[in-house]
């Protein structure tokens, strides 16, 4: 895992779309947490804007709860997000969701970029380097090493403890090749609907995922504290 080499991004990446998903009910964070404020605009407006100010990106579509893709559609509008191409209904299921937003992505996309609406820290850096890994190596994974010990267990009692060097937090946009990401989600919506990552929808069927650089600040928030971290994390970089 490692940086991208300037000699190859001065070499021109395909066409590469974002698929953002934004379909959760937000239980744990009890409401709307892709509408609540952070810094003064909604979290799933500095989703959105992270993509949008990103190069390598040509075009953003949206998977969103049904309830909710016209205000989807009016937040993009407000906050200037140019490069919305679509809003799709999600799915009942995450790979579902995700695959209603793969299927709308322009037909010249060649790269495809997943990423949670919940994750508004997330920099052109981390974007660039997990696409072109995917370009290199079929998929990507941002990914950060974890940093506690992590222990297996099984009813209520230690059955293990894993080689902590080999774990790894694993983070998005995961990105991929498109037709390979269609395939895999294709055949996790109708045999493993259950499947929560979209890299262990290509694992399903053979594909090989490749580490790329994530980042500490690439947070999801799932919960209120997560909330408030990353508004501290803004506020840091504000003052930079």
């Amino acid at each position: 895992m490692g940086a991208i080499s300037k000699k190859m991004k001065e070499l021109r990446l395909p066409y590469a779309a974002a698929v953002i998903v934004a379909g959760g009910s937000g239980t744990r964070f009890g409401g709307d947490k892709l509408m609540a404020d952070l810094g003064g605009m909604p979290v799933l407006a500095r989703t959105l804007l992270a993509f949008e100010q990103t190069q390598a990106v040509r075009a953003v579509v949206v998977a969103a709860r049904r309830d909710m893709t016209d205000a989807v559609g009016d937040l993009c509008r407000r906050y200037g997000v140019t490069k919305l191409t679509a809003v799709v209904p999600g799915g009942d299921t995450r790979a579902r969701s995700c695959l209603a937003g793969v299927l709308a992505v322009p037909p010249e996309a060649k790269l495809v970029a997943i990423h949670d609406g919940a994750r508004p820290l997330v920099t052109e850096k981390v974007i660039t380097d997990a696409l072109w890994t995917a370009y290199r190596h079929t998929a990507a994974l941002p990914a950060v090493p974890v940093r506690d010990t992590v222990k297996v267990a099984d009813k209520g009692m230690v059955a293990g403890t894993p080689d902590r060097s080999r774990l790894f937090a694993a983070q998005t946009p995961q990105c991929f090749q498109a037709d390979l990401i269609r395939s895999a989600l294709l055949d996790a919506a109708e045999n493993a609907p259950e499947v929560t990552d979209d890299c262990a929808a290509v694992e399903r069927i053979g594909g090989k995922i490749t580490l790329s650089e994530g980042s500490e600040d690439n947070i999801k928030i799932t919960t209120p504290l997560d909330l408030k971290l990353v508004e501290l994390i803004l506020a840091e970089r504000s003052r930079r």
